[in-house]
């Protein structure tokens, strides 16, 4: 049996470990999600969520963690901030209308591996103290760790952990550390001492809700999947409905208007990790280069990105769209035409529209 004096100290220490594994904070919270289940069956019974059925096919594991990890009474919550560039520069990419914008987070190497790593050193780290150095050997520790890939309500638990608190454009803000941050927990089946909850902080402010481009933040803190850039160009599978697709602009994967305009956000850290330096010069493309890939070259330059999952037919689909809200120009037109002949159903469409736009604008 660990003592209550043991388990505080066991706490402070996985504290102390989580930040010399370069997580910038890390929390304790218990698993009581009642409140959040109820704006997630509010969320899904409006049908915010679009193609994402996942959203829905788990049931109860999502509110209830030791549904999902038998034994969990515990989960540890951390968070590794991602930034790496400047609003100002992330802003002049949205504006060049021939540069091709792709959210931050999206940029460097894809965060899922090595924050699950991490997650694995802390987690035998925990074990090695319970077993070696409180000599409970009796005592079985059962952990399992997540870095956004089960049926996790990871901003929840954040919240409830005292990381941040969610704000009306559903991310999770710290008072000192803004909201470009990556999420990650631990489930645990000890009964560490938890956290207080932070209390939430965004007032009055709407910014994110008016810079919205296709107005997705229908109200305070609910987020119309359906309408939202992130989720029309990386969880959607088929056609980008027709009256959202001008809206996009140029960005091709993912959007961060709703960070970039935060002002919790001037106080947040550049990364220190160099994976999540961009790669490949991600952060600065034109439009007419990324088209240009072809499937091979696409795999290459995407080696190691989170980028990926969307293949190569996404890829050209969401280009295809920020080419027809690109200035009009021969170059884009003679590249809009050669992928016309595309083996693809789902890229030729979208190239047909972006040409009928350009051909439109150009006369």
């Amino acid at each position: 049996m660990i003592s209550s004096k043991d388990l505080t100290q066991l706490s402070l220490l996985i504290k102390q470990w989580g930040n010399e594994l370069g997580f910038q904070q890390v929390g304790i919270t218990d698993t009581d999600l009642i409140t959040a289940e109820t704006h997630l069956d509010n969320w899904i019974a409006k049908g915010f969520y679009g193609e994402m059925d996942y959203m829905q096919r788990h049931g109860l594991k999502r509110s209830h963690p030791e549904l999902l990890h038998e034994g969990t009474v515990r989960v540890i919550s951390v968070r590794m901030d991602y930034q790496s560039e400047s609003s100002d520069q992330m802003n002049r990419i949205l504006d060049d209308p021939t540069a091709a914008y792709i959210s931050r987070y999206a940029l460097g190497r894809d965060y899922h591996k090595m924050m699950r790593n991490r997650l694995q050193k802390l987690a035998d780290k925990i074990q090695s103290e319970v077993s070696e150095t409180l000599l409970c050997t009796d005592i079985k520790v059962s952990m399992r760790g997540f870095v956004d890939s089960a049926p996790v309500l990871e901003k929840a638990l954040a919240e409830k952990a005292g990381l941040g608190w969610i704000g009306k454009h559903s991310n999770l803000i710290n008072r000192k550390a803004g909201s470009w941050f990556f999420l990650g927990e631990i489930y645990i089946n000890l009964p560490l001492p938890v956290d207080e909850q932070t209390t939430a902080h965004c007032g009055d402010c709407t910014a994110c809700l008016s810079i919205c481009p296709t107005q997705a933040i229908v109200a305070p803190y609910q987020v119309d999947a359906r309408r939202c850039v992130s989720y029309l160009t990386i969880e959607l599978q088929g056609s980008i409905p027709e009256h959202l697709r001008p809206l996009i602009g140029n960005r091709i994967y993912g959007c961060d208007d709703c960070q970039i305009i935060c002002p919790w956000n001037r106080f947040a850290k550049m990364t220190a990790e160099a994976d999540f330096n961009p790669r490949q010069q991600l952060n600065t493309q034109q439009l007419l280069t990324v088209f240009a890939w072809d499937e091979d070259t696409f795999l290459i330059k995407t080696e190691g990105s989170a980028i990926r999952r969307i293949g190569h037919e996404r890829w050209l689909r969401n280009i295809a769209v920020a080419l027809g809200n690109a200035p009009p120009s021969p170059q884009v037109i003679d590249a809009l035409t050669d992928k016309l002949k595309h083996a693809s159903d789902l890229v030729r469409e979208h190239v047909q529209w972006a040409l009928t736009r350009q051909l439109r604008h150009l006369d």
